[in-house]
């Protein structure tokens, strides 16, 4: 199985978009091996704005299938790198 591809996913307005993507996410769950959150911050605040890595394991159709629903949510932005 080839565990050597990674998606980069921007969502924007984290506060209404983020239960969505996580939905998408639950629903793919069992080829997303590893997921990193990261967002910009001060120190007086979070912004509203996420970029989250995955690694995937599993079949490219279904990568691929995840990439096309992520990007039909509106504010959020997925890219899928295959390394091998």
């Amino acid at each position: 199985m080839n565990c050597y591809d990674i998606m980069g996913v921007i969502v924007e307005d984290r506060d209404d978009n983020g239960p969505e993507v996580q939905d998408v996410f639950t629903d793919f769950g069992c080829i997303i091996k590893v997921r990193l959150g990261l967002h910009n911050h001060t120190e007086e605040a979070c912004t509203n704005e996420g970029f989250i890595i995955l690694q995937l394991c599993g079949d490219e159709k279904i990568q691929k299938e995840l990439e096309k629903r992520l990007n039909d949510l509106e504010g959020v932005k997925a890219k899928r790198v295959s390394i091998k």
